[in-house]
């Protein structure tokens, strides 16, 4: 018999787990398996109550390995590995087993099944908790440095909060000036500020800081080092700059989509984009103009390069911003021209939040919006010199309208901005998207799997200048979190290299995403060395290498094939 006591927890979670899986049969199945001493169910096994009980089993009856039947661990992994470190317990003897997503969600329609595919689950959690060791994390000291990688209104409101922290900040601008796309935008809403003047008011703040450091023209070109102590190498007006920081922050913004000649009559005289269109607008002094002629009439057509399914025109997502951002306009074009007539052509109006006040405006102002179907998209012609906007509008069943115009607005989203040198220094992975991709958009929203690199603003997603100035605050806090208190403490799930059997030959190298091998000598031979700073555990060298010389700690071989022994073993 075992003399390891395992205390296993079997979660109802309210129903989305027993209301397909039959737990007390579970539990009864499991209460006799080799060294558990504690099994019982709960109604929520992340209760305040579930973890205070599981607190004072692991007590009580001394138990040495736990194990929680219950939901994903990208839910709560950390939060009944804090349970066990309350109580005492190393918190890697601890074993999550997922019963919602991988059994009672994945088999709603059959219950028998579902039940004894979760028994098997939890006793493959308890042969790897029989096998579990006790483990330390690593400790890594951090330097009070980090560098921010794009000066829009993201990347400058990161520097500045990271400087109030005490944080000397380097920011590196890839283009001449700073502030991105909001340095070129005038009015903008609720405040009614300028875009320009809100960028050179976080440009004086920044310059009266002696730790912060801007470079314009520069480019990140390699990164080195791991978490807390990175060494990177920029390029600034091509002469080469070394720096060493603790954190990075990415902030480089977007790019806006760019119709193909002929998407929607686009290289014509008079069809324009919204970036055009907004600095157009800034331009005319009194009455709207086109190449000096009054615009009397304007059409303007959203979702352009965004929500296309078919990818012929786009992207299949919603850039979020374009209809505050069009309406916005809108209003602007109708305080220079009050006279003006403007037809807004939409799929689906998302003025969402504290914006849909601009849409109640445009509608007050005269404005009038056509929704149209995207499988009858509108159609830009020019007939006898004038532009023209044939569209079904799906709010009169389907009447055809054509719409004469002086100018037309082609309503663009945002596209990732091209990063290659910046991707290929920083490994940063992307979403189907294109954009950079964080850990979890609720419990880690602007971490990556890099640690010690963050992202924030447009940069991550299609966002407006308020959510890009909001993530990167949360940004700058997790990297302040991250190096104030001097070091950092990572997972230490990590590979571990078996030197008698290694003999060199490198698969490991080629295999591993993350750079966290290296050759070395060691007693006169050449082995692989994992960096555990950087290694993520993804375990992609285990099984490449020949003489099975690799193992990742908390998977080694003899726990994984324990759980496969159990997951196939008889009832």
């Amino acid at each position: 018999m075992s003399d390891r006591r395992i205390g296993v927890y079997i979660c109802h979670c309210g129903g989305n787990i027993s209301d397909y899986v039959a737990v007390e049969r579970v539990r009864e199945a499991v209460e006799h398996e080799e060294g558990v001493v504690v099994a019982k169910t709960t109604m929520f096994a992340c209760s305040d109550a579930s973890q205070e009980e599981m607190i004072e089993d692991i007590r009580e009856q001394k138990l040495d390995g736990m194990v929680v039947a219950s939901c994903s661990p990208t839910l709560h992994l950390l939060t009944f590995r804090g349970v066990a470190e309350r109580a005492g317990l190393n918190p890697y003897r601890y074993v999550q087993v997922n019963l919602r997503e991988q059994c009672s969600w994945a088999h709603t329609d059959l219950p028998q099944e579902a039940t004894e595919k979760a028994v098997h689950l939890v006793k493959a959690g308890i042969a790897k908790a029989r096998l579990s060791q006790s483990l330390e994390k690593i400790r890594i000291e951090t330097v009070p440095r980090a560098l921010v990688v794009g000066a829009g209104v993201a990347g400058l409101r990161a520097a500045l909060a990271l400087s109030d922290l005490g944080i000397s900040v380097f920011v590196a601008e890839k283009s001449e000036r700073v502030g991105g796309w909001l340095g070129e935008f005038g009015d903008t809403y609720p405040h009614g500020r300028s875009g320009s003047g809100l960028v050179d008011e976080l440009l004086k703040d920044l310059e009266q800081r002696e730790n912060v450091q801007i470079y314009t023209e520069a480019e990140l070109v390699s990164k080195s080092g791991s978490v807390g102590d990175f060494t990177v190498e920029l390029r600034v007006k091509g002469e080469p700059i070394t720096l060493n920081v603790g954190s990075i922050i990415v902030a480089t913004g977007f790019t806006p989509y760019q119709p193909e000649e002929g998407e929607y009559g686009y290289g014509e005289d008079g069809v324009v984009t919204l970036p055009e269109f907004v600095r157009l607008l800034e331009q005319c002094d009194g009455q709207l103009t086109y190449q000096g002629r009054p615009v009397k009439q304007v059409a303007y057509i959203y979702c352009v390069g965004s929500r296309d399914q078919s990818g012929e025109r786009g992207h299949p997502y919603c850039s979020r911003y374009c209809c505050n951002a069009a309406v916005h306009a809108s209003s602007l074009a109708h305080e220079l021209s009050p006279e003006i007539h403007q037809f807004h052509l939409y799929r689906d109006m998302r003025t969402y939040g504290k914006f849909e006040l601009l849409y109640m405006n445009a509608r007050k102002q005269g404005a009038l919006f056509v929704r149209f179907n995207e499988e009858a998209l509108p159609e830009v012609s020019r007939n006898d010199g004038r532009l023209h906007v044939k569209v079904k509008d799906m709010l009169t069943a389907g009447e055809e309208l054509d719409i004469e115009a002086d100018l037309v607005v082609l309503v663009t989203g945002m596209e990732p901005r091209p990063n290659e040198t910046l991707n290929d220094a920083l490994k940063l992975p992307v979403g189907l998207d294109g954009f950079f991709k964080e850990i979890h958009p609720k419990l880690r929203p602007v971490e990556t799997v890099i640690d010690g690199v963050f992202i924030a603003g447009a940069a991550q997603a299609p966002r407006n200048s308020a959510e890009s100035a909001a993530s990167a605050l949360a940004a700058a806090a997790k990297t302040a979190a991250l190096l104030k208190k001097g070091y950092v403490e990572l997972e230490p799930l990590v590979a571990m290299v078996d030197a008698e059997a290694c003999a060199w030959c490198g698969e490991c190298l080629e295999a591993c995403p993350y750079s966290a091998v290296s050759q070395a000598s060691r007693d006169g031979k050449e082995i692989a060395e994992i960096n555990t700073a950087v290694c993520k555990g993804c375990g992609a060298c285990v099984p490449v290498c020949p003489r099975d010389a690799l193992q990742v700690k908390g998977y080694e071989d003899q726990q994984v094939r324990a759980m496969i022994e159990a997951l196939g073993s008889a009832r």
